[in-house]
């Protein structure tokens, strides 16, 4: 089973100044399983590197994209209703996390890697209790 990761966890791993850097290298070099990137984290993730990183950091990124060394999950019509009823609910959601609880949902995703606990911690998704948070 795949992990779902986010933005934040893309540019921990980019950005060895992040306080989220070694821990995420060092998970994701002792996890087997493949990282499954909503297309709705791409941009958020592309112009964080590139804002703050540079462009070099963005260029490697999409070439690892590219590469297939991140696996791509699209978004579909009913993910994107779905989205919309989480921000109704969890106003602290924005587009980009409500999407990646949707994809969640409909691919019955138990973890997510992220470095955003408060968001995502308060989050109920509908086939669990509570996702599990990793790292």
């Amino acid at each position: 089973m795949p992990f779902l990761i986010d933005t934040g966890a893309l540019y921990a791993l980019a950005d060895s100044g992040d306080a989220w850097h070694g821990r995420m290298r060092a998970f994701l070099e002792e996890e087997p399983r493949v990282l499954l990137v909503p297309v709705t984290v791409l941009p958020e993730t592309t112009y964080l590197l590139r804002s703050r990183l540079g462009t070099d950091a963005e260029n490697l990124f999409v070439a690892s994209v590219a590469a297939a060394e991140l696996a791509l999950e699209g978004l579909k019509s009913a993910d994107v209703a779905r989205s919309v009823e989480l921000m109704k609910r969890y106003d602290f959601l924005g587009f980009v996390d409500a999407s990646l609880v949707a994809i969640a949902e409909r691919l019955r995703l138990a973890a997510l890697v992220t470095t955003d606990r408060r968001d995502f911690r308060r989050v109920r998704p509908k086939h669990l209790k509570a996702f599990e948070l990793l790292p």
